[in-house]
């Protein structure tokens, strides 16, 4: 047998036998070849490529950008600007969430700080803001 077996891929990728077949159906990744009984058989470079998709993934990158990236690496010299354009885009969209994040934790922090005092349970500030859809905090 040339190359390894979907279960062995994925092992060694760190992902489920799922996850492949759905990057094979959306395009990202395709097995070398086949045995007599069907197995799909792959290689390293795709073990390579199946690595790169799930890092990629943890930067943010949607599967459609990663699609896009693959193709840059090796279309041309300029591609590199175009993977630097989207990597910023993607750094501004995180520099976003985490602004969100901060302003989500600080009205989380008020809460508690607020339910501190015992109040009865009808009084619960936290209660009352969730209730009031966080008219008093503005997030």
């Amino acid at each position: 047998m040339d190359g390894f077996t979907i279960g062995t891929l994925a092992r060694r990728a760190g992902v489920n036998i799922q996850t492949i077949r759905y990057y094979e159906r959306y395009g990202l990744l395709r097995p070398v070849s086949k045995t007599g009984s069907g197995y799909r058989l792959y290689q390293e470079k795709e073990l390579e490529r199946l690595r790169f998709i799930r890092h990629a993934k943890e930067l943010g990158f949607t599967l459609k950008e990663i699609k896009g990236l693959m193709g840059l690496r090796v279309e041309s010299p300029s591609a590199c600007a175009e993977v630097m354009k989207k990597t910023e885009e993607n750094l501004r969209d995180v520099e976003g969430r985490i602004e969100r994040l901060n302003r989500m934790k600080g009205v989380l922090e008020e809460l508690i700080a607020a339910c501190r005092k015992r109040m009865p349970t009808e009084e619960c500030p936290i209660l009352k803001s969730i209730e009031k859809g966080g008219e008093s905090h503005d997030t």
